[in-house]
């Protein structure tokens, strides 16, 4: 399976390092290995995603493995629930790559023709992501148009990652599946707490998908406890750095330790 063109739709076919459709319109395959299927004129911004410096923190603070228990999680379920397919599996918002690349290493666990893509608005977080995971194909693209054609996936992966319900179920084959991640109840609620005066649990209530049926879902809660400065990349990486106080920046850089909840609902929608 490869991608489809975003402008005319049509498949596009691969040869000398350029994906091409029969309209000529062409994609050149990058240096570290991605393609850019985010025509200019659907940008919102000149470099829309997360910037340099969110994706940098995102970057420490992951690599320390502080959401392993929920990126073993999901690799799990995805596994589990794709045994009987033909293992392509599409992970959109993938950032930099952490959880698509545990996902195809426990898919080709399954098959050896598994496939997974990598899907992200940054230019920078998908260069870094197809640099490091050899074992996926990365692309920078929108989520809300998303450069498959229909009925080619077996499973869509979304971690936060917002989408329109639409694109998911033309993309994905008869009963094929969404797997979600979304934050829990009291998901970083010691960080908020310094935040705000009075801190509203997270809602978790599940998300209601158009042409889906809700058919796991599973809680996982844990806590963190983050050496100095991770607190800050935490935070660096949240929509929370926004309000924070520089109080909370200092103690969050120079405390020794910070114990902090993570708290995720993990859900699993069949096409109905």
């Amino acid at each position: 399976m490869s991608y489809q063109c975003p402008l005319c739709h049509l498949p596009l076919s691969f040869a000398e390092r350029t994906y091409r459709c029969s309209n000529n319109h062409s994609f050149d395959l990058a240096k570290e290995g991605y393609v850019n299927l985010m025509p200019v004129q659907h940008k919102r911004s000149k470099d829309p995603g997360d910037n340099k410096e969110m994706m940098q923190a995102r970057r420490r603070f992951l690599e320390k493995d502080y959401y392993q228990p929920m990126k073993q999680a999901v690799a799990k379920l995805c596994a589990e629930h794709l045994q009987d397919t033909t293992h392509q599996l599409l992970d959109i918002g993938c950032g930099e790559g952490y959880y698509t690349d545990e996902v195809a290493t426990q898919l080709s666990l399954q098959s050896s023709d598994a496939q997974v893509f990598g899907l992200d608005i940054s230019k920078i977080a998908i260069r870094y992501a197809a640099k490091r995971y050899l074992n996926c194909q990365f692309s920078v693209a929108s989520s809300h148009r998303l450069p498959f054609s229909e009925e080619s996936l077996d499973a869509i992966l979304r971690i936060y990652a917002p989408c329109k319900a639409e694109e998911l179920a033309r993309c994905l084959k008869p009963s094929g599946i969404v797997v979600t991640v979304t934050p829990a109840a009291r998901h970083l609620y010691q960080l908020r707490e310094h935040i705000y005066q009075d801190v509203r649990l997270h809602s978790e209530e599940a998300e209601d998908l158009e042409g889906f049926t809700l058919e796991h879902e599973q809680r996982l809660n844990y806590v963190m406890n983050l050496a100095q400065g991770d607190g800050f990349d935490l935070l660096q990486m949240t929509p929370f750095a926004w309000k924070a106080s520089d109080e909370l920046r200092e103690l969050l850089k120079t405390a020794d330790s910070f114990d902090c909840e993570a708290d995720f609902m993990i859900r699993i929608y069949r096409k109905a």
